[in-house]
């Protein structure tokens, strides 16, 4: 074989080779993010963020494209561990304590405000890390069971790097399905305390004047944006030194939530943080 072929050869089985370190999920996502970029400039959001929920049936979904500020590579080397998971998790208002064990994060849901654990009710997650390449990361967080009927939760987060992996584009998945129990408890909420809450979604797309959605879709989107605030919370807090990072991340996670005050204020900052603190603290959080 002449040195010009052998060359041509040995290019073309390296392109192959790069072709093949990015899986195909990696592909997609990539693309996914160059279609969203011009609609990420001209976010309702202020960020770069897109959030859309469907329900279909019995199953509920949210999903969420993001970019964040922090480097790629801190978010593949801490979400693949349960116990960040716990951090993140519990961030969420509803979350009264979480404990992780090699893939299980085990999560305690509740009310909004302070209550005793034994009224809380348990979902056993089980984390699975899908892929963790140099450019693409894919976690799952799944469980059978939730409170009441619900049950098939999924929490899935993909993400690539940025801008040579200065920044990270994220895609999070937020889905459950419920039987008539939860149907009926919901509708009760729905019908009384939770009579005035929305989502971020218009009643008539691109109409600004139109109101926000409701219902169980208004449920699942603000408890999605509340997980992705969570997660963007995190990675932003791990600049600080180490014991200053939870606290930190609690203050993001508040002032994030009341930029979207119509749909996720529920408490003040110092009901909010004096609550966390103690969660936080209760045995195996």
């Amino acid at each position: 074989m002449s040195f010009i072929r052998y060359f041509t050869a040995c290019v073309a089985a390296c392109a192959a080779l790069s072709a093949l370190a990015e899986p195909p999920a990696g592909v997609a996502l990539r693309e996914r993010q160059a279609q969203l970029a011009p609609e990420f400039a001209h976010s309702s959001f202020g960020r770069p963020l897109k959030l859309v929920s469907t329900e279909t049936g019995e199953q509920l979904q949210g999903s969420i494209d993001a970019v964040v500020s922090q480097p790629y590579a801190l978010a593949r080397e801490h979400l693949q561990q349960p116990q960040v998971w716990c951090e993140i998790l519990m961030l969420h208002i509803n979350t009264k304590q979480c404990s992780a064990s090699a893939n299980n994060v085990a999560v305690n849901i509740g009310r909004k405000l302070d209550q005793p654990l034994r009224d809380s009710y348990r979902v056993n997650f089980t984390l699975q890390p899908l892929d963790a390449g140099p450019d693409y990361l894919a976690v799952r967080l799944s469980a059978a069971t939730g409170p009441f009927s619900t049950h098939d939760y999924r929490i899935q987060l993909q993400a690539i790097p940025l801008e040579g992996g200065q920044k990270t584009f994220l895609h999070l998945d937020y889905a459950y399905a419920y039987g008539l129990a939860a149907k009926l408890a919901m509708q009760g909420y729905l019908a009384t305390v939770g009579s005035g809450k929305v989502g971020f979604t218009r009643e008539k797309p691109g109409a600004s004047s139109s109101p926000y959605i409701g219902g169980m879709r208004g449920v699942v989107e603000r408890n999605t944006m509340r997980y992705y605030l969570a997660i963007d919370a995190y990675l932003a807090s791990l600049a600080a030194p180490p014991a200053q990072q939870r606290t930190q991340r609690m203050e993001a996670w508040f002032a994030a939530t009341e930029q979207y005050a119509t749909q996720l204020h529920e408490i003040n900052r110092d009901d909010y943080l004096a609550m966390k603190r103690r969660e936080f603290t209760r045995p195996d959080s």
